[in-house]
């Protein structure tokens, strides 16, 4: 135990049932977002059935919503890619559950794999791509939900930049 804290709590917390927080019903901070992409990623059937591609555009299917979010699942064959953009006045959780993308931002270019997962603030303008030889699946959550997906008219200049993987969560 820390000898510096005066604060020790004795036994399993879990054994304490009345001091535990009741789990919301709905996610209302960027951590329990976070939280339900892994639970929604680690449920296969709750979206592996609903997954198709489609070779002239992304994919895209509404999974769910709730009070000021919703949730989407998007496919990506190889190629294809979002072009630079932003979410407007949506803050977003992206999961990658299959596959592999590209992000590329103007702070550098990303390679995510399966179970990484990228937390955006409003305005947050990034380009996302299938550069690999085989189809990717995703997950987005928006809060509050997305009205508007601002296209930016220049490329990442990132777009050559060496990978970086920092910023990234693995699952």
């Amino acid at each position: 135990m820390n000898s510096d804290s005066d604060l020790q709590i004795a036994g399993d917390i879990l054994e304490v049932p009345h001091l535990l927080q009741p789990a919301r019903e709905h996610p209302a901070t960027v951590a329990e977002f976070v939280g339900l992409a892994r639970a929604i990623a680690a449920d296969r059937s709750r979206w592996a059935h609903l997954v198709r591609y489609d070779a002239a555009s992304r994919w895209y299917h509404r999974l769910t919503t709730g009070p000021g979010y919703e949730v989407w699942l998007l496919s990506w064959v190889p190629g294809q890619g979002s072009g630079l953009h932003d979410h407007g006045p949506s803050s977003g959780v992206l999961t990658l559950l299959e596959g592999e993308l590209t992000e590329r931002t103007e702070r550098g270019t990303r390679a995510l794999a399966a179970g990484a997962q990228r937390v955006f603030a409003p305005g947050y303008a990034h380009e996302v791509v299938n550069d690999s030889l085989e189809p990717a699946v995703s997950l987005h959550i928006y809060y509050p939900g997305l009205t508007e997906m601002p296209m930016h008219a220049a490329r990442c200049a990132a777009a050559v930049a060496p990978d970086t993987t920092e910023d990234v969560v693995t699952a």
